[in-house]
């Protein structure tokens, strides 16, 4: 069962810290050098798209970790599991109390209707996003770790 569980954290995990760092090093650098239109529509668009899944994965990461470091209570691989959960748990405050909001926003934006500092609110998001991406490679590192110990 704690071996089933590991594997499964792994690819989860691993899976979410593979497309948030696509989108911090990858696409949202493509998009902001974009003209502003074609930025604002690919932003709002992959707003609302991830902003509808990433709340389950991230959820999802965190409950599954916790389930890990449960399932193997008392032994290094739960200790592990266990500081992986709370960056994971600490990642999810930080974006419903930092980044949801700038998401929330930007998810409505057009060419036509936006706000002037549209740039601006969008590198705040980047740069909050680096730090998250920071913080669930360190836990996507222990989960990794636990699933290796035992």
């Amino acid at each position: 069962m704690a071996s089933v569980l590991a594997v499964i954290s792994t690819v989860v995990v691993g899976l979410m810290v593979g497309v948030e760092f696509a989108v911090a090093f990858v696409i949202n650098p493509i998009l902001l050098r974009l003209p502003a239109g074609a930025s604002l529509v690919a932003r709002s668009d992959g707003a609302r798209m991830l902003g509808r899944a990433m709340p389950f994965w991230y959820i999802g990461s965190l409950i599954l970790t916790v389930a890990l470091a449960v399932v193997t209570w008392g032994t290094t691989t739960a200790t592990t599991a266990l500081v992986a959960a709370v960056l994971l748990a600490a990642s999810v405050v930080m974006s419903i109390a930092l980044l949801v909001p700038i998401n929330n926003r930007s998810k409505t934006w057009t060419a036509e209707n936006h706000p002037d500092d549209w740039r601006e609110q969008s590198q705040r998001w980047d740069r909050l996003h680096f730090g998250r991406v920071a913080i669930i490679v360190a836990a996507f590192a222990l989960v990794a770790v636990s699933a290796t110990t035992r």
